[in-house]
């Protein structure tokens, strides 16, 4: 599967895990978004559902075992070069995930692994719908979970 320059848009699905006013994000090892703070996931396999691919991409990027619940949203990146050509289009899908066991700790292609409070995921310079998702997920936990 060509990630770069991709004759078609790839399928990604992320976790929004959040317990106790926080939620884990990853600092991604590799593009696009290299150092760059974001929701744990990845592309979609052949042959795979997007929660088993949610699973998978979790305890790969966090050692963390979760159930996805709620489709929080779906989601456009598309990111273009200087002569305007596509060289990443993903369609992301984002599921609210309960944790199951674990704690974060990076592996695969993520170089960190950690929980942030609300306040903290607010400093962090995340694209707009990365925000707005972490927001959701916030938002249908408030009142739910320990």
């Amino acid at each position: 599967m060509k990630r770069e320059y991709p004759d078609s848009p790839l399928v990604g699905v992320g976790a929004i895990i959040i317990e106790r006013g926080r939620v884990v994000l990853v600092k991604r090892g590799h593009a696009p978004l290299a150092g760059e703070w974001s929701i744990p996931g990845g592309a979609l396999e052949v042959g795979e559902t997007l929660r088993e691919a949610v699973v998978r991409e979790v305890l790969e990027e966090t050692g963390i075992a979760v159930e996805p619940s709620d489709l929080l949203g779906v989601y456009d990146r598309v990111l273009r070069d200087k002569e305007g050509r596509t060289i990443y289009h993903y369609v992301l899908i984002d599921f609210l995930c309960r944790r199951l066991d674990g704690e974060p700790r990076a592996s695969g292609d993520a170089e960190e692994a950690r929980w942030f409070t609300k306040q903290e995921v607010g400093q962090l310079p995340l694209p707009p719908d990365t925000q707005d998702v972490i927001r959701k997920g916030f938002e249908k936990t408030a009142g739910n979970r320990p």
